[in-house]
């Protein structure tokens, strides 16, 4: 009983995911999941055990945010911080802290227990999130804290701004952006089926249904309504 109403109630929550602007979270992602994401194409919906992962995951960060409010060693400067209004990203920091000579943006990242211990190093594509809270922000020095959700074990990286990268990233997104107004799919990941992204990608089956290279949205939407 309480099985069916709890995942009901997780279900019912998700809002509609139709996107109209980039996130921060995105960066590093797949390009063409991005798309799929944008033009609102059918994808294989997330079951309730993977929703009530993600509020796990906010209640780590409350977790570790309650640590550094409660602390006078590190001063928590603003908490759940978005970044300044523009149209291409939208995006909310962790928090902004400083140790009483610099600032930092502060990025939380749960992972469960393998993850973890297999990490030797941060994820290329957190990193290059928080490369554009930098930019954003206009902060020289960025954290990564990763937590294990089953033991509650940290691991926590500092970062300098690095403006190549930042620009790099804006300069994607904005290729992007013209290839979803100009209804150009891109081309796949170049380490398709392997890569991590396409193994758990919610639109593989219609990834899989196109080409390698770069396509054109409207001659292949149709064929999308026809098989999906």
């Amino acid at each position: 009983m309480l099985h069916e109403i709890i995942d009901k109630y997780y279900l019912d929550k998700q809002e509609d995911r139709k996107q109209t602007h980039f996130y921060i979270s995105q960066a590093g992602k797949c390009p063409r999941h991005i798309f799929f994401k944008f033009k609102n194409v059918p994808e294989k919906e997330l079951e309730a055990h993977i929703l009530r992962l993600f509020d796990h995951g906010d209640h780590m960060h409350q977790l570790i945010m309650s640590a550094l409010l409660s602390t006078r060693d590190i001063h928590v400067v603003a908490s759940e911080v978005k970044i300044p209004p523009q149209e291409l990203i939208s995006g909310r920091a962790d928090a902004v802290i400083s140790d009483g000579n610099q600032l930092y943006v502060l990025d939380i990242k749960s992972m469960n227990s393998m993850v973890f211990k297999a990490m030797k190093e941060p994820k290329p594509e957190n990193i290059q999130q928080i490369q554009l809270y930098l930019y954003y922000f206009k902060i020289p020095k960025g954290i990564l804290l990763y937590v294990n959700k089953d033991n509650l074990q940290l691991k926590e990286y500092i970062f300098d701004y690095d403006p190549l990268e930042a620009k790099k990233l804006i300069e994607n997104m904005n290729l992007l952006k013209n290839q979803i107004d100009g209804d150009v799919i891109p081309k796949r990941l170049d380490a398709y089926p392997g890569d991590w992204q396409c193994r758990y990608c919610q639109y593989k089956s219609v990834c899989d249904m196109a080409s390698s290279g770069e396509m054109n949205w409207n001659d292949f939407k149709n064929q999308i309504k026809k098989e999906v």
